[in-house]
């Protein structure tokens, strides 16, 4: 049930934005030189690797396994905006829909992280990665790693669709009000 919920949610959600997938895309073109998309490899569930997709928002020139924050100087001024409204993670619903990901579930991660996991960590795999997950409406990138995968933990232990409803509430909130919406 979980798998034809996502795939009908996420085919629903790129016909409703595709004006604003296209219109992202323009400006991205438009405005910088390089791909339309970041490309980059992530674990998905039982550790199979998959490639993830996302609007690139920094110069051409980064190394994909940098971790950038919106004052990096390699962020450009149209990837500020996208990332701040979360526009630059809107292809990964694609993603969703070819089963890598689920709309909620642990974040998928770097295959680098995989040998820092520990046995709560490893949960994290038994489930496919989702878009957002309850690290993400807990505070998210404020969180240490070991209380990302804590949640990730308590995720996998305690998923329904009853909270997944919840974690997407919380989401749209975020989205929509800013991160003061994610603080427990």
């Amino acid at each position: 049930m979980k798998r034809s919920f996502d795939f009908l949610i996420s085919a629903f959600f790129i016909v409703i934005l595709s004006p604003l997938l296209i219109i992202t895309s323009v400006v991205i073109k438009l405005t910088s030189e390089g791909p339309l998309f970041f490309k980059q490899q992530r674990v998905g569930k039982k550790g199979r690797l998959f490639s993830l997709y996302k609007f690139r928002s920094m110069t051409d020139n980064v190394r994909d396994s940098k971790q950038t924050f919106n004052d990096d100087p390699e962020v450009t001024k149209v990837g500020k905006v996208i990332r701040r409204l979360k526009i630059d993670e809107l292809p990964q619903l694609f993603n969703v829909v070819k089963g890598d990901m689920s709309l909620v579930g642990p974040r998928p991660c770097l295959p680098n992280l995989i040998k820092d996991f520990n046995e709560s960590a490893k949960k994290r795999l038994l489930v496919r990665p989702g878009l957002t997950g309850l690290a993400q409406v807990n505070g998210n990138i404020h969180l240490a790693w070991e209380e990302r995968w804590e949640f990730d933990r308590e995720y996998v232990e305690d998923q329904s669709f009853l909270l997944d409803l919840k974690i997407m509430s919380k989401t749209a909130l975020i989205v929509l009000f800013g991160e003061k919406w994610g603080k427990k």
